[in-house]
């Protein structure tokens, strides 16, 4: 191979994440640490969001675990302009809220002015789409939906709201590639301030939990069978990620520092998922000049079907010669498909905060069973300092 065009390290100097452990890194490292002894031990579908039965009594939420997020928004965006947002516009909003407010303190004024957003999700809203779709197929003509929910139909609206609720003039752009729309929401952000189209970026990624996706998992069968240890969940965990060059003097050192994210499809045969995740991670080292020995920990995505999850180890073994301890965020949080690749992240950082995982490198992959597979590669920013 020849010399690669070695990536320029970015910052990640702030994160904030929502899932069903709570809100917070120190919540989400204590569940993990402690998650559940069966793996699927949660509350039922009644306890999620827009929850309980229909008018006629039926069960709103299909039989499998289902998770959702403690919280309300109002509690913490006030109830001005929250009447109408859909849960996962107020998942997205909420978790930028709360990266600004740590990161607050060392931005300087007006930096935020030029930022930009950049959101992984596969669909935005499903609970809003159907409800339009319901409503207009129902309703007296001519078509008497609810106007205000409209705006949350398309699949940009929680990024636009981010974007208006900040004063976010920058890049903003909803990136979608099923279980791997986070890793693409990253791999836009690398490009985007490599390219000089912004210095610092929000960036992650969201899934709502709704009835609608709750019975589209339980139809599918993929959560359903022999080795599937989750049900479906909801989250968000989102990041500041920044140019080195933009950070004012004084500032924080960043949580974690952002090397290289690759992309592929590769089709959905098994074979051709090992091999092609394994080139992925191959190439995300040698274009950041990351010896496979540096990798002390993997944050695998792909834990709730068994099939992918042995495509994804063999993928990694293959790539850095071995396992290196492995993190499974959502074989204990359950299934959150589009947030998957942010909340593999997010657990990565909280691990390394408290102490129960290993500085250096890390690799966080994702696997999907429409053939995309995709790698990102972070440090701790001490090891950051090791190499510069």
């Amino acid at each position: 191979m020849t010399t690669p065009a070695q990536v320029r390290p970015l910052a990640i100097s702030a994160c904030a994440v929502l899932s069903p452990a709570g809100l917070g890194l120190t919540a989400l490292d204590e569940y993990l640490a402690a998650p559940a002894t069966d793996g699927t031990a949660a509350p039922d579908g009644t306890a999620a969001p827009n929850g309980g039965a229909d008018p006629e009594g039926a069960p709103a939420y299909p039989p499998l675990a289902c998770r959702a997020v403690p919280f309300e928004p109002a509690d913490y965006l006030g109830r001005k302009g929250t009447r109408n947002i859909d849960r996962l516009t107020a998942l997205g909003t909420v978790a930028c809220m709360l990266v600004l407010e740590e990161a607050g303190g060392t931005l300087e004024p007006g930096s935020l002015a030029s930022a930009g957003v950049v959101l992984g999700t596969s669909t935005g809203s499903i609970q809003t789409m159907a409800e339009l779709a319901y409503d207009s197929a129902t309703q007296e003509r001519p078509y008497l939906i609810n106007p205000s929910h409209f705006p949350n139909a398309v699949m940009n609206a929680c990024a636009a709201q981010i974007a208006i609720r900040n004063s976010l003039r920058g890049p903003n752009a909803t990136v979608s590639g099923g279980s791997l729309s986070s890793l693409f929401a990253f791999r836009y952000v690398r490009h985007s301030i490599t390219l000089g189209r912004a210095r610092r970026l929000l960036a992650g990624g969201a899934e709502e939990l709704s009835p609608m996706q709750a019975w589209g998992w339980h139809a599918s069968g993929a959560l359903d069978g022999p080795g599937a240890r989750a049900g479906v969940a909801e989250g968000c965990a989102m990041f500041l990620v920044e140019d080195p060059g933009a950070r004012p003097e004084g500032a924080h050192a960043p949580v974690a520092e952002l090397l290289a994210c690759e992309v592929r499809y590769c089709g959905a045969m098994m074979t051709g998922l090992t091999l092609g995740l394994a080139e992925c991670v191959t190439r995300a080292l040698w274009r950041s000049g990351v010896s496979p020995d540096e990798v002390t920990v993997a944050s695998v995505g792909a834990t709730t079907r068994p099939a992918l999850v042995r495509a994804e180890k063999r993928a990694i073994t293959r790539a850095l010669g071995r396992l290196p301890d492995t993190i499974d965020v959502s074989s204990a949080l359950g299934e959150c498909y589009s947030a998957a690749g942010a909340l593999q992240l997010a657990a990565l950082i909280a691990r390394w905060r408290s102490g129960r995982a290993a500085p250096g490198a890390a690799v966080i992959t994702g696997v999907g069973r429409d053939g995309n597979v995709g790698c990102l590669l972070v440090r701790t920013p001490a090891q950051g300092r090791a190499h510069a």
